[in-house]
């Protein structure tokens, strides 16, 4: 299975590591906008041949898959021309800026018989299959607690009106589409969606740089916190009338599990110390080479939820992204 990429940040580099860690798939190429840039990354990663120009890449015969990993914004055109090219889709959270968006890709996909998927790492995680077998020891959910923040480098810089990508309204960032959408998608899969949500947030030059999304289930309440500009202790927490369950350092690597009940104290861990985006590309190259295209549409279906999850929760706190109108 062979695998082009574009972007060449960290999450990338972290991807083709845990592609070379996977038999039976390879990084053949990578893309970057500028030719030094794709050619130092090609070096740096081990990868044969580095492109500019985006048609080049999805046009390449040797491809089969294309991973999009290019700012927010641009995951939208990226995506629907690999999928025009006749390539197979992997496309790094979030999906697209708007679920409009996404749905046009899963119709595009569909009518050419590809395969597309979001790169959300959490739900492929063996300790998240724990979470799932356990949730119904806590009994009834009366409340879900999410907090993952993280200071981000970039902030310097937007304080000092810079505008990195990931504080530019113009790439769709901020720390709901960045950091919160985690914890959206760990909710979502657990619980399906909510009835309503509502995001309050802390904004600066027509950007979220933290906030708090709270959602209302017919039995329970969510609170899910996310922050780029202060720190944290992270944690997910679910609260059950006969118990609740503590996932220690945020749900992005669900690194353990401490399961409390009135009769006891369990702690849960099925992971080892590996790349923890290994299980997220074991499960992809799966659906891919079993054609399990029933998989691929029930992802996506899940994919969408959060996406309108996501255009509510901005709708609500008044941020709009210059990308929402591209489709």
């Amino acid at each position: 299975m062979r695998i082009g990429t574009i972007g060449s940040g960290a999450i990338t580099a972290q991807f083709i590591s845990a592609v070379q860690a996977t038999p039976g798939m390879e990084i053949t190429a990578v893309y970057s906008r500028q030719k030094s840039r794709a050619e130092a990354f090609a070096a740096q990663t081990g990868v044969k041949s580095a492109y500019d120009n985006l048609l080049d890449l999805v046009s390449d015969d040797d491809i089969e898959v294309v991973y999009v990993a290019s700012p927010n914004s641009m995951h939208y055109n990226h995506c629907k021309q690999a999928l025009e090219a006749g390539k197979h889709v992997i496309c790094e959270k979030p999906f697209t800026s708007t679920a409009l968006q996404l749905s046009e890709l899963i119709t595009l996909a569909k009518e050419h018989n590809l395969m597309l998927f979001e790169a959300i790492s959490v739900i492929y995680m063996p300790n998240f299959a724990l979470i799932k077998q356990y949730l119904p020891v806590l009994g009834r959910i009366r409340m879900v607690q999410c907090n993952y923040s993280q200071y981000s480098s970039k902030y310097p810089a937007f304080l000092e009106k810079r505008l990195p990508n990931v504080f530019n309204p113009a790439f769709s960032g901020g720390a709901l589409m960045d950091i919160n959408v985690y914890n959206l998608h760990f909710l979502c899969e657990l619980f399906g969606e909510p009835q309503q949500v509502h995001y309050l947030a802390n904004r600066c030059e027509g950007i979220d740089t933290s906030g708090i999304v709270t959602a209302q289930y017919a039995d329970f309440v969510a609170v899910c916190s996310g922050a780029k500009d202060s720190f944290s202790l992270n944690f997910a927490q679910i609260q059950g009338e006969k118990g609740y369950l503590n996932v220690t350092g945020g749900i992005n690597g669900c690194a353990q599990i401490h399961l409390q009940t009135a009769q006891e104290t369990t702690i849960l861990n099925a992971q080892l110390p590996l790349n923890r985006l290994l299980p997220e590309v074991q499960a992809l190259k799966d659906m891919l080479i079993q054609k399990d295209y029933a998989r691929c549409h029930s992802r996506l279906e899940q994919s969408l939820r959060v996406m309108r999850l996501l255009d509510a929760a901005r709708s609500s706190a008044g941020i709009h992204f210059p990308a929402d109108s591209l489709s």
